[in-house]
């Protein structure tokens, strides 16, 4: 939902930089992987040992890297199959890493419930991404849902930042809204998916007429 409306906005935006790191020489697969180091680092060190407030900061700078190679790949024309593999990748890496960092966490500290809330916060935002990457891959549309991968790091982030900031409970309350979120998404990309094939197989089933 937010990538629908705030991409193109901040796309706009991230115009002077991109022109310039182009003009650097720097590519956007480069980017890209600067930008998984570091929040898996970030994730790992910081989020992973109780350093909630501090670990949401640096996650955070190197996740919004993942809009400034976008912008350099269209400011350089450098956009590559490869490239686009690579983000989606790195992306799945980054995410799968903060909330295994949380998870870690709170493993430690033997608190079930936030563990358990982390893990199906990793699982469902996984299977949300597959589900649309094999409907694209079988010729579908699946880019509905209301825990896209935008909301649900904001719903972490802030749930981590808050939570290090002494606001107690916000981290809870944001990860079991966002498992019930991200159920919800994954229902209806496939109730999405399920309507465009029965539309398909109809169409392809549908008699012609007579002297076609």
């Amino acid at each position: 939902m937010l990538n629908i409306h705030a991409r193109a906005a901040f796309s706009r935006a991230l115009v002077p930089l991109a022109t310039a790191l182009v003009r650097a020489g720097v590519t956007p697969d480069v980017i890209t992987v600067v930008g998984t180091v570091g929040a898996v680092a970030g994730a790992l060190a910081l989020l992973g040992t109780g350093w909630f407030f501090v670990g949401t900061l640096v996650v955070w700078f190197f996740v919004m890297l993942d809009m400034v190679d976008g912008a350099v790949a269209r400011a350089g024309g450098r956009g590559t199959d490869f490239g686009a593999v690579l983000d989606s990748s790195c992306d799945r890496i980054a995410d799968a890493a903060v909330f295994g960092a949380v998870a870690w966490y709170y493993a430690q500290h033997g608190e079930r419930w936030m563990l358990l809330a982390a893990l199906l916060c990793l699982v469902l935002g996984s299977l949300t991404s597959y589900i649309r990457a094999r409907a694209e891959g079988a010729g579908f549309t699946c880019t509905v849902g209301i825990a896209e991968r935008a909301e649900r790091l904001i719903a972490v982030l802030v749930g981590t930042g808050l939570t290090g900031l002494g606001v107690p409970f916000v981290l809870a309350v944001a990860l079991w809204l966002l498992v019930a979120a991200s159920a919800i998404t994954v229902v209806q990309r496939f109730a999405t998916v399920r309507e465009q094939s029965r539309a398909r197989a109809a169409a392809v089933e549908a008699p012609r007429p007579a002297g076609s």
